[in-house]
């Protein structure tokens, strides 16, 4: 008998997949501000609430730190925290309990102790919200050891990859792309399934030049591979997991084109798509064909609504940079 799916938007994925780990595990608790009788701001608990109660749906007071602090004691006392924070803009209070404390408590302890918790926040630019609503700082908490960063570019994987984070024995940054969080629909199964966290998806085979992105970029991404067939052969690699990072899928597609890109929202300097490229340099080297081009954010505040939708990579950006790279 086939397995039973449902045709769901992002955003219901990771409600699907809240629902699914908290069923399936009576320790998962979800805390965050607006979870519970709201079901969010942008829905994803809506339900949960009444299904599962008021002591493992928790509305939380106004204090990112004080939600953080407080998932780390439950999470090393066996519980399963998800607290929510409602835009990543809004998670710099938490910062010090997150990299002071919930990435350090497994080696703090001696292995005493595990923090098994995933941070979920919105994030990203494209829906008309203020700065402090819009930013891309994923490159902050990758840079720190002792934290996983995910993030999902479509719903199947949003709830594949959500169900792995929340039964890691580590903490997980669980970013979400909010700009397609009702963007699209695709078929997600409904009992529970992981996706393997710390492994890229080749969402197209190419063989000119190998394209590096993850979340919302994907789909622009995707559309200029489209836009440039017949003139450049186009591979399209979702990394879907910033730490760890897949280093053998990047260094592999890289040796079949000998030219590469980055395309992400946060802004170039000390983004993820510097380290991509030193590692590029460091394992491949000698398969170089061309500088690898960086299409990203710009270095500034992101800014607000005129000029929201120049600052994000959209595919005649990512086409000219492709090009670049093929002309070099």
């Amino acid at each position: 008998m086939a397995a039973e799916s449902e045709n769901l938007t992002l955003v219901q994925a990771v409600r699907d997949g809240l629902h699914s780990e908290m069923e399936r595990d009576d320790d998962v608790v979800v805390m965050g501000e607006d979870v519970g009788k709201n079901g969010g701001v942008f829905r994803a608990t809506e339900g949960l609430y009444d299904e599962f109660g008021a002591e493992r749906v928790v509305d939380t007071p106004l204090a990112e730190s004080g939600i953080v602090g407080t998932a780390v004691g439950m999470a090393a006392y066996g519980l399963r925290p998800v607290p929510e924070m409602q835009f990543l803009g809004f998670i710099y209070p938490a910062f010090d309990q997150i990299v002071s404390h919930a990435a350090r408590l497994r080696t703090r302890s001696r292995g005493r102790y595990t923090c098994p918790m995933v941070i979920r926040a919105p994030y990203g630019g494209g829906i008309r919200a203020p700065e402090h609503h819009s930013e891309s700082s994923e490159a902050m908490f990758v840079h720190q050891p002792g934290l996983k960063v995910v993030v999902p570019s479509t719903p199947y994987d949003t709830k594949g990859l959500l169900a792995s984070a929340i039964r890691s024995p580590d903490p997980v940054v669980f970013l979400e792309p909010k700009l397609i969080y009702r963007a699209f629909r695709e078929e997600v199964p409904d009992e529970p399934y992981e996706v393997p966290l710390g492994e890229a998806a080749v969402r197209r085979e190419g063989s000119d030049i190998s394209v590096f992105t993850w979340g919302a970029m994907t789909r622009p991404t995707l559309e200029a591979a489209e836009n440039l067939a017949g003139e450049v052969d186009v591979e399209v690699v979702d990394l879907r997991t910033l730490s760890p990072l897949d280093e053998e899928t990047i260094v592999e597609s890289f040796k079949k084109t000998g030219r590469a890109a980055v395309v992400h929202e946060a802004p170039k300097t000390g983004g993820l798509g510097a380290e991509i490229a030193a590692t590029i340099q460091e394992e491949a080297l000698l398969y170089q064909e061309a500088p690898v081009e960086r299409i990203t954010g710009f270095d500034t505040p992101f800014p607000l609504y005129a000029l929201e939708d120049y600052y994000l990579p959209e595919p005649a950006r990512i086409e000219d940079g492709i090009r670049d790279t093929m002309e070099f």
